[in-house]
C-alpha cells in the first residue's frame, strides 16, 4: 500500500520531495504552526521549510521498549515534535503488548497461528491460560477464549507465569512456547506458510518439528498527539494522523486490525482539514520564522557535532531507558515501579546533556540522527511514565497491581501530558460517551 501511495504521489510534479531530511522542530509564530526546521542529511544544513499547515504521520514509539514489533524508525519523533511545540500528548499510559512476538527481533507471530489451533504452553507443557479466566482448554479454537482471548489478557498471563518461574529461559529473556506441531506439515504449509518462514529464518525453529519461542512485545501506542476528529491539534496549522496521533478511537485498549482502517479514514480527514486550513491562511511567514533555522543549526552543532569531552554513550543511555520502561511501566505497574522509572528517565535526561559522539562530520552523520532520536525518545518516555503514575486505577492496557480495579468516578478521563522545564504537567479531560458506557470485560465463557 505504501509503495502504491508513493508511486501515485510521484505522478504529481507539483509535489516537492525532501528525501533524507530529519525534522527537528515545529516552527511557531503568533501562536500558529508555520512549518518545520529540518536537517538535510547530505550537507548537515538545517533549513526552515515553511508551510501553512503541517501533518505529522510519523508512527508510534514502540522503540521506547526493548521488545517490540515496531520498526527501527518508530522512536516517537512526531509525538516529541508536537510536545515541544506545546501540544499535549494524550493517553500515553496506554501501551498495547502483542502476546506472541519472537524473542530478540520482536517479529510478530500472527493470531492466525492460534486461530488455526496453535496452543500456548509453559515450561511444563501446560496450557496455562486456563488459570487466568480465559476458559477451559477446548481441543478446538474458540473466539474470546484461551489462545483467542484478548491480547492484553494473554500478555498478562505470561507476566504471571514469568513471576511464578514457569517460563522458559532463553538468550533474549524468558519465553513460552507456541506449539503448532499437531496441525501437521500440510496444514502449516497451506494455512501458515509465512509463520513457518519467519520462525525458520529469525528463530532457527521449524514449527513443524519444534514449538516456537514467543513472548509479549510492545505492539501499539494508544496514546499520542492530542487531536480532534479532523486531526487538528490545539496549535493552529498543525495536524496529526496515524499512530502518532490520538483522537482516541482505540480508547485504552486497541482491537486488532483497527489501525489500518483508522489511518485510511482519519488520514483522509486530516489531509482535507489541513488543505482547507492552508487555503484559508494565505499569509506568508515572516522573516523571523525563516531565521528560526539558525538557532536550531547552532543548537545541533554545539550540543552534538562540535561538543568535546562528553562521556555518555547513546547506546548505553538508550538501553537503560528501554529496560527501565519495560520493568517499571510494562505489562504490570505499581507506584513504586513507576516512581523508579520516572526517576531513572529524569536521570537519563540529565546524562544525555553529556552525550558523546564519535562522528563529528556533517554529511550523513547517522550517529547524530541516533542522538536526535534519543533526545525525542526520552521526552516521550517521560510523558508516558508520568501519565501512568498519575492514573491510580487499572483500565485496558494500563494495569496496576496496587490499584487493580477500574475507577470510572475519578478516571473515566483522558490524560494530557504538557511539556515543562521539569516533569510533565498532567491534566485530564472527560471522556465523551454518546452510546456505549464501559462495561465488565468477560472472557472464556
Amino acid at each position: 500500500m505504501l509503495h502504491t501511495l508513493y508511486q501515485t504521489a510521484l505522478k504529481f510534479t507539483s509535489i516537492k520531495w525532501y528525501d533524507e531530511y530529519f525534522v527537528t522542530k515545529i516552527l511557531v509564530e503568533d501562536g500558529r504552526c508555520q512549518g518545520v526546521a529540518a536537517i538535510e542529511m547530505l550537507t548537515g544544513q538545517v533549513y526552515a521549510l515553511l508551510a501553512r499547515s503541517v501533518i505529522l504521520c510519523t508512527g508510534g514509539a514502540g522503540r521506547l521498549f526493548p521488545f517490540t514489533t515496531n520498526g527501527a524508525i518508530k522512536t516517537g519523533d512526531g509525538m516529541a515534535l508536537a510536545y515541544h511545540a506545546g501540544v499535549p500528548l494524550k493517553d500515553m499510559e496506554f501501551v498495547q503488548y502483542h502476546p506472541t512476538g519472537l524473542p530478540g527481533t520482536g517479529i510478530l507471530i500472527t493470531e492466525a497461528a492460534r486461530g488455526e489451533g496453535g496452543i500456548l504452553v509453559n515450561k511444563d507443557g501446560y496450557r496455562y491460560l486456563q488459570d487466568y479466566g480465559l476458559g477451559p482448554p477446548d481441543p478446538w479454537p474458540r473466539l474470546r477464549a484461551m489462545e483467542l482471548g484478548p491480547r492484553d489478557r494473554l500478555s498478562q498471563a505470561f507476566a504471571h507465569e514469568d513471576a511464578k518461574g514457569r517460563t522458559i529461559p532463553g538468550p533474549y529473556g524468558t519465553v513460552v512456547h507456541l506449539d503448532v506441531r499437531h496441525l501437521g506439515e500440510a496444514k502449516i504449509n497451506k494455512k501458515l506458510p509465512f509463520v513457518r518462514e519467519l520462525a525458520t529464518n529469525y528463530a532457527g525453529i521449524d514449527p513443524v518439528r519444534e514449538p516456537i519461542p514467543v513472548r509479549p512485545v510492545v505492539h501499539y501506542m494508544m496514546g499520542g498527539v492530542d487531536t480532534n476528529i479532523n486531526g487538528a491539534t490545539v496549535l493552529p496549522g498543525l495536524f496529526a494522523a496515524g499512530e502518532c496521533a490520538c483522537l482516541s478511537l482505540n480508547g485504552s485498549n486497541r482491537l486488532g486490525s483497527n489501525s489500518l482502517t483508522e489511518l485510511l479514514v482519519f488520514g483522509r480527514r486530516a489531509a482535507r482539514a489541513a488543505a482547507q486550513f492552508a487555503l484559508g491562511h494565505q499569509r506568508v511567514a515572516s522573516e523571523a520564522v525563516k531565521l528560526q533555522a539558525q538557532p536550531e543549526q547552532q543548537r545541533i552543532a554545539s550540543n552534538f557535532i562540535r561538543k568535546q569531552g562528553g562521556t555518555e554513550r547513546i547506546a548505553t543511555v538508550r538501553q537503560e531507558m528501554t529496560k527501565s520502561l519495560e520493568s517499571g511501566a510494562g505489562i504490570y505497574r505499581t507506584e513504586e515501579s513507576l516512581r523508579k522509572t520516572c526517576s531513572t528517565i529524569a536521570g537519563l535526561k540529565e546524562r544525555f546533556q553529556n552525550i558523546h559522539l564519535d562522528d563529528h562530520s556533517v554529511s550523513f552523520n547517522t550517529e547524530l540522527m541516533s542522538a536526535l532520536e534519543l533526545e525525542f525518545m526520552l521526552d516521550v518516555a517521560q510523558a508516558l511514565a508520568h501519565s501512568a503514575l498519575r492514573r491510580t486505577e487499572s483500565r485496558g492496557s494500563h494495569q496496576r497491581t496496587d490499584y487493580p480495579a477500574r475507577d470510572d468516578k475519578n478516571f473515566l478521563k483522558h490524560s494530557l501530558a504538557f511539556r515543562t522545564d521539569g516533569e510533565p504537567r498532567i491534566e485530564y479531560k472527560d471522556v465523551v460517551i454518546t452510546r456505549w458506557p464501559p462495561g465488565e470485560r468477560v472472557y472464556g465463557k
